[in-house]
């Protein structure tokens, strides 16, 4: 290639999506429909835009039918033309980006180019579109080579995609970073990365794919329990004493913090000790979790629990999933989810 080109991988959302009698539906004929919307722009900026190839998937989805082995559909495609493309543009819908930006990020270690999501809040051929400036921009961003990790891009704004949460239902600018800073932005209209932010000056070495098959941990292997005041054990032991469950993520209050109740923690123990996988980060939004702080803290150390620190609900997740795939033993499970794998902590 005279140019090194990005590939774009449609693989369905809101972005694309066509009006029918029942609503907003997945669209096809994506690549033809992009490339007549991206001829509207300004022939200067047209005649920037780095070159690109599609590929389209031939059964678009809505992201909230999204699994983990969408996920690992994706990952398996970026590894299997690695090194044919200079960067790439996952344009996804935006109800699960923000989970499929996560694992990706986890199975595509260690990359030294930009892996660009990015999606829209309304189709592309719909008025007051955010659609066709979201992807101008992941197209910019991706074709940078100082960018060498898995980003989202929205409204403007790059985010590390094990950082990045959806925040708005609507909004144009529907997504956030709570507890790290911006990768990137748009100013006027060039992609402007901000120095010593990437992973690319945090962390080294050579790609590292980790393509585990997620499909052996069978349906719904994590489960996510937010407490409430007076949540019962019994439907605690509904989730976690489940024979198909292999780890959990618990949203606790505050800092670490949870019910001193003996039936609750017992549970947790006896899950813990059952080898399954067991994380806390805060139900607040901002700032990480201390476990142990407070004494109510203390019984989720006493049962195994780990800190998630200020992991988002989708890093931590996808994290567990990613890690209870892997062949490895329970000690090495546990000191990885501890560590910063791609930036998530």
């Amino acid at each position: 290639m005279d140019e090194a080109e990005l590939l774009v991988i449609y693989s369905g959302g809101t972005l694309g999506m066509l009006p029918s009698d029942n609503g907003l539906v997945p669209g096809g004929d994506f690549e033809s429909r992009l490339r007549v919307a991206l001829a509207t722009l300004p022939p200067a900026r047209q005649a920037s835009l780095p070159p690109f190839e599609i590929l389209e998937y031939p059964d678009p989805i809505d992201s909230s039918a999204a699994t983990p082995t969408d996920w690992q559909r994706l990952a398996g495609d970026i590894a299997k033309r690695y090194n044919d493309y200079s960067g790439f543009v996952v344009l996804h819908g935006t109800d699960t980006l923000a989970w499929s930006a996560a694992s990706l990020a986890y199975q595509l270690q260690g990359i030294d180019k930009a892996v660009v999501v990015s999606g829209a809040q309304r189709p592309l051929e719909a008025d007051n579109s955010d659609a066709l400036a979201n992807v101008e921009a992941a197209l910019r961003f991706a074709a940078q080579p100082a960018l060498q990790e898995v980003a989202v891009c929205f409204s403007g704004k790059l985010t590390r995609g094990t950082r990045t949460r959806k925040w708005d239902t609507h909004a144009f600018d529907g997504f956030v970073s709570p507890n790290y800073p911006l990768l990137g932005e748009m100013v006027d209209g060039s992609p402007v990365l901000y120095p010593s932010r990437g992973l690319q000056v945090q962390q080294r070495g050579l790609p590292r794919f980790e393509m585990a098959d997620y499909a052996v941990l069978g349906d719904s292997p994590v489960v996510r329990v937010a407490l409430w005041p007076g949540m019962s054990s019994r439907l605690l032991n509904a989730w976690l004493l489940d024979d198909g469950v292999h780890g959990a993520l618990l949203e606790v209050w505050g800092s670490g913090n949870v019910a001193e109740d003996p039936a609750i923690l017992g549970t947790l123990a006896q899950a813990s000790g059952e080898g399954k996988l067991l994380a806390a980060i805060s139900q607040c939004p901002y700032g990480p979790v201390s476990i142990g702080t407070y004494a109510a803290g203390c019984g989720l150390i006493d049962a195994g629990v780990l800190s998630g620190d200020a992991m988002t609900p989708e890093a931590a997740i996808t994290k567990l999933v990613h890690l209870l795939a892997q062949p490895i033993g329970e000690a090495d499970r546990r000191q990885r989810f501890l560590a910063s794998l791609v930036g998530e902590r």
